[in-house]
């Protein structure tokens, strides 16, 4: 019998696609959920209890008996203050991998990360901490994926590619081989990265060009 020793943050569709991927692994189960929300406080998502928010009786239980946390949210910045508020009362990030996703010889995959249905993550790349790896995406060998990053939904990511801390790779995005992608930067959907993208900008189009 799986321990039901995961505590899920946030609610909303994003959860819903993490929690089909916990409920398909053996060895973990969902405790409760946790959310910001007060609309949601006592009622539950595919039949897991939603306790209430941060500020409520959700945080007497962090750090026993095993507890374990996924932030199942997609924005980045919101992503990230929430690992780190869960890590502040105790709680260890848990990283969870589709059964159907294929990871790579020397690849990888660090905490509180989750690769989902689909997914190919190739050798020797590195997934940072608190990372999206979405469905059907595809991330080549040799790459480093920075922490609290989003690759959407059918990326292509091409081999030696480097994609810095808060990023977002739009849905459906290419990027070729040996390209640098800077820390917070947005990458539109359906883009095609052919040159290194600098910190802190948005660049959509094929080939991809900097809006902002």
């Amino acid at each position: 019998m799986a321990n039901s020793n995961i505590v899920l943050i946030g609610a909303s569709g994003h959860a819903k696609v993490v929690i089909d991927l916990i409920e398909r692994l053996d060895q973990s189960q969902i405790a409760f959920i946790i959310d910001d929300n007060p609309a949601l406080k006592g009622s539950s998502l595919f039949g897991y209890p939603i306790i209430g928010g941060r500020s409520e009786s959700a945080a007497q239980n962090a750090g026993k008996d095993g507890m374990h946390v996924i932030v199942a949210i997609g924005n980045n910045e919101i992503r990230q203050a929430m690992s780190l508020w869960a890590k502040s009362l105790g709680y260890a990030l848990l990283s969870a991998v589709h059964p159907s996703a294929q990871i790579g010889r020397g690849t990888v995959v660090a905490a509180g990360s989750v690769v989902m249905a689909g997914a190919v993550i190739n050798a020797d790349t590195t997934i940072g901490e608190n990372v999206i790896v979405n469905t059907s995406a595809s991330i080549d060998h040799d790459c480093r994926i920075g922490d609290n990053v989003h690759i959407s939904p059918g990326c292509h990511v091409c081999g030696g590619v480097t994609v810095g801390e808060g990023s977002f790779i739009g849905a459906g995005s290419t990027i070729i081989p040996n390209i640098k992608i800077g820390r917070n930067v947005i990458v539109g959907a359906g883009s095609t990265v052919l040159d290194h993208v600098p910190d802190g900008v948005t660049v959509v189009g094929s080939p991809a060009r900097k809006i902002a």
